[in-house]
């Protein structure tokens, strides 16, 4: 699993998550919610210290990251993180 952010939406984190060089930003699986990889669950997002890292990327000395644990909800795919222009936010592409 390859894991990509694009520029837009790194900067909405940086904003939105006080982020600075060095952070660590966790995908992790949560239930509830929708997408087009998992039914019943949905990703989340926080600053955390990772365990054991199953993907990652680095932008502007920010990681962001995947536990190994939660490499299932994937289900072969790829994430791209890109900004959304008209709801003013990240969107998740798996591709």
């Amino acid at each position: 699993m390859n894991l990509k952010i694009n520029e837009e939406a790194l900067n909405w984190y940086k904003d939105e998550l006080d982020l600075k060089k060095g952070d660590q930003v966790r995908f992790f699986v949560r239930y509830g919610g929708c997408s087009n990889v998992q039914k019943g669950f949905s990703l989340g997002v926080s600053k955390d210290e990772p365990q054991q890292i199953g993907a990652s990327a680095e932008a502007d000395g920010i990681t962001f990251f995947v536990e190994e644990s939660d490499i299932w909800y994937f289900d072969g795919h790829d994430l791209r993180v890109t900004y959304n222009e008209s709801s003013e936010e990240p969107a998740f592409e798996y591709q």
